[in-house]
């Protein structure tokens, strides 16, 4: 098994539980958006996923949530053409929301705008979003377009954090070189968080953390 790499920051383990009965409990899905008019009354905190097409989202938020269907997951990428929102909590602490995956080349161009326009006005105007969640592939690194959402994110201000996705899938010490590249820029972006997690979803690595990072970053 794959070992995923350690965040400096360690989490206490009664955040960790705190996170796991949370996510334990009530999660719903409340809408779907495929425009802003369309989003709910930003009335509580919310937790947004970005990343490319194919690197796992879907799984990663089943995973994230201890539930197999919670967000659809399909053999082809770009399925998500909206802003998926789920409620988490009863009563309700805050909001999970699945962005429209990025860098699809097979979508027509016009689609590509209308995703590309919807995710970015959602990231830059919405008044309770508190982090962002930029997934990338552990197998391949940050690539030019996650730069450039890293990069939209960065001018605008909004805080995000990066999360190595399929930690599974690579040797453990291309792992690490991956890890470590990817802290070393993050670090160099001023909206990143300076921590990277690494996840897998199949495994259930890294899991536990990343819930804890998403109930510290709405408290």
């Amino acid at each position: 098994m794959t070992d995923v790499p350690a965040p400096i920051e360690a989490f206490d383990p009664e955040a960790i539980e705190a996170a796991r009965k949370l996510f334990a409990g009530p999660i719903t899905f409340l809408r779907s958006a495929p425009a802003l008019q369309h989003l709910p009354d930003p009335v509580v905190p919310e937790i947004a996923f970005a990343g490319r097409s194919n690197v796992g989202k879907s799984s990663l938020l089943n995973a994230l949530t201890g539930r197999n269907s919670l967000a659809r997951t399909s053999v082809t990428p770009g399925r998500t053409q909206e802003l998926n929102f789920f409620d988490v909590g009863d009563p309700l602490r805050f909001r999970l929301v699945d962005m429209p995956g990025y860098g699809f080349a097979k979508a027509p161009k016009d689609v590509v705008r209308k995703w590309r326009y919807l995710v970015n006005d959602y990231l830059r105007g919405r008044v309770v979003l508190k982090r962002t969640l930029v997934l990338i592939d552990s197998r391949h690194g940050i690539k030019d377009v996650d730069r450039e959402v890293l990069g939209m994110l960065d001018k605008a201000a909004v805080s995000y954090r990066v999360v190595l996705t399929k930690a599974d899938k690579i040797k453990a010490s291309e792992l690490a070189a991956v890890y470590e590249a990817t802290v070393a820029e993050a670090r160099k972006r001023p909206a990143a968080h300076p921590e990277v997690l690494a996840t897998s979803s199949e495994k259930g690595m890294g899991i536990p953390e990343l819930r804890a990072a998403v109930v510290e970053s709405i408290d």
